[in-house]
């Protein structure tokens, strides 16, 4: 089967895998359909996520149909049209017994520690699978991963319905962060970035007021439209050099801000932006068994991931995807990878 490797930075290559089998373990073959192109993936390509090893077959937006499965299997069937979670953990160390896999001390992220899912077939343990909604697309069914990330987010910012909330970044994560934000009903959503059709997306998504960071000043827009304060929780999906320092000098006093980036280029930032607000910083990572949770708010109507997918290549033409995205074009949302 063919499979997208990259064996260092820059260096993006087609290569031959053999098609795995089940056992005892990992008793579902999965066919892969359709794996997103995220910005994790995009740093492992250019050598920025600094969580990497090579050389990694990398994708973890998985999406496919189960063509086998072990005799074990309790739950999933042959037929079955499923997303793979990309965290496999240990289940025993201090971060697995405090509940916290996703951090787990011997963490393997599908896609970045061990393969991933660009490739056609991927062998899994039953509980790493999650069977799909009817109403998504095998295409539009990648952003349920970029969602479980939202979710895992919003919980570890604690959110409140009289929150206010500035999100920075407006790609497909910041996207999938405020359909998330919006079911906590906060006072205010603010959306950050230097793309006006994102930002004009993002007010017909639920944001209430918009930031053009190319144009205006950040922190003295953000005080303005919360009435002096400051947001009282900022997520950063941007992540970008200077986007971290932006996120706490905005905070109002008391606030939350959440981090999700991998880079570690330096960011200027000094204790007494944080201490002097008692700003909580914290991380957020991956998700913790959140997909269930996503794949019942679809079924339930409470958000909608249909027609999230503006661009899609064929898995081979895996150069091609990753160079058109290197282009930064407006028109692109999410790009996804399909494998007939």
């Amino acid at each position: 089967m063919k499979a997208v490797q990259i064996v260092k930075p820059n260096d993006l290559r087609i290569i031959d895998m053999d098609k795995p089998t089940i056992d005892a373990k990992n008793n579902v073959l999965v066919k892969i359909k359709a794996a997103g192109i995220c910005g994790s993936d995009v740093g492992i390509y250019h050598g920025t996520n600094a969580a990497a090893t090579y050389p990694r077959v990398i994708g973890h937006e998985i999406v496919g149909v189960v063509e086998e499965v072990g005799d074990n299997a309790k739950k999933i069937k042959v037929g079955d049209r499923v997303i793979v979670d990309q965290v496999t953990a240990c289940g025993t160390c201090y971060a697995c017994r405090k509940g916290r896999p996703n951090v787990c001390e011997h963490l393997q992220v599908r896609g970045v520690h061990i393969d991933g899912g660009y490739r056609g077939y991927m062998a899994v343990p039953e509980s790493d699978v999650y069977v799909l909604p009817d109403s998504l697309s095998y295409q539009d069914a990648v952003m349920i991963e970029p969602t479980t990330i939202a979710v895992q987010a919003c919980s570890r910012a604690q959110l409140e319905f009289q929150d206010t909330v500035m999100i920075i970044g407006a790609g497909a994560l910041g996207s999938s962060m405020l359909r998330i934000v919006n079911l906590y009903s906060p006072r205010k959503v603010i959306v950050v970035d230097i793309d006006e059709p994102k930002l004009e997306a993002a007010l017909q998504n639920g944001a209430t007021d918009v930031i053009n960071s190319k144009t205006e000043d950040v922190v003295t827009r953000a005080k303005e439209l919360t009435d002096g304060y400051g947001p009282t929780v900022v997520i950063d999906c941007a992540c970008f050099h200077g986007s971290f320092l932006t996120a706490c000098k905005a905070a109002g006093n008391a606030s939350r801000v959440i981090t999700m980036g991998f880079s570690i280029a330096p960011d200027e930032i000094n204790q007494f932006v944080i201490t002097s607000k008692e700003l909580d910083v914290r991380g957020s990572r991956l998700q913790n068994h959140r997909f269930q949770t996503v794949i019942d708010l679809i079924n339930k109507g409470k958000i909608d991931l249909n027609g999230s997918i503006s661009h899609t290549f064929k898995l081979t033409d895996a150069q091609a995807a990753f160079d058109f995205n290197d282009t930064h074009d407006p028109s692109i949302r999410k790009i996804a990878l399909l494998n007939d």
